[in-house]
């Protein structure tokens, strides 16, 4: 695996016209991670993995400290696996040029976790813009655990790029909680919360499946999951699975929930 620390060494050594899948993260490398890099190794004939904390996306300096690094365990993952290359740039190496880093999202968009985390998706699509527009790789690999971020992400490649977005779907552990690299930062406890969680929400998914109408219902689960010991919902909506909208029936709903266990701010999608 050769390790490139600019974009310019980069372009300089890789030939971009190859075949060549990108999977970028924020390191803290789990499961989930290691589907996308597989599926982008199934589908091209070399990979690339970025490891970038991407500070335009968080909202709040303490939530960007505070995410976990491991840059020494994500090189061994990533070498067992044979990735071809590792991108890890700097701030000032994304950042170069401020001009081009602002998107703008559509009024529609600012729903579920753009209208709680202002400044979020701008963030990310901005950090894609610029991976984007410094090389282009022939497809991009996405999870399905952030929805509403594959889903504006789709959308700003569609309408600027040719390059394939991937998905994979979510990689849950034993509990069913999703994988996320924040879970490092809960404890037993914490986990089997999330997992009880899990397990209502899909309770209330398989009721809608045989009767929309159960909807309705929706308040109950909020407060029932409100009552667990230091969880606090953020959100919990039904939405259309393929625009988002709230139209939707018992055959494209998805449900999206964003919520506090403890002091950690988790999402998934059912």
């Amino acid at each position: 695996m050769i390790i490139f620390k600019s974009i310019n060494k980069l372009n300089k050594e890789v030939n971009f016209k190859a075949n060549i899948g990108f999977v970028p993260t924020m390191g803290s490398l789990h499961q989930g991670h290691i589907s996308l890099i597989k599926l982008s190794k199934k589908k091209c004939e070399k990979t690339l993995v970025s490891i970038f904390i991407n500070p335009s996306q968080f909202n709040k300096k303490n939530d960007l400290k505070k995410y976990p690094r491991n840059l020494k365990k994500d090189i061994k993952i990533l070498k067992k696996l044979n990735v071809d290359y590792l991108l890890k740039p700097n701030v000032n190496d994304i950042y170069k040029n401020k001009k081009n880093t602002k998107i703008k999202l559509e009024k529609n968009d600012k729903i579920m976790c753009a209208l709680h985390r202002p400044g979020h998706f701008e963030g990310v699509l901005a950090v894609i813009n610029q991976f984007l527009q410094k090389f282009k790789p022939k497809h991009i690999f996405f999870g399905e655990k952030d929805y509403q971020q594959l889903y504006l992400i789709k959308k700003f490649i569609k309408k600027n790029y040719k390059i394939k977005v991937f998905s994979c779907s979510t990689i849950r552990d034993k509990n069913n909680v999703a994988l996320s690299s924040r879970n490092i930062l809960l404890n037993r406890n914490d986990i089997n919360k999330s997992s009880i969680i899990v397990s209502e929400i899909l309770k209330f998914k398989n009721k809608i499946k045989k009767n929309i109408s159960f909807t309705k219902n929706l308040n109950n689960i909020k407060t029932k999951i409100n009552s667990l010991k230091n969880i606090k919902i953020e959100y919990l909506e039904i939405r259309n699975k393929y625009n988002l909208s709230k139209n939707y029936n018992k055959n494209n709903f998805k449900i999206f929930l964003a919520y506090y266990n403890k002091k950690i701010r988790l999402i998934d999608n059912y």
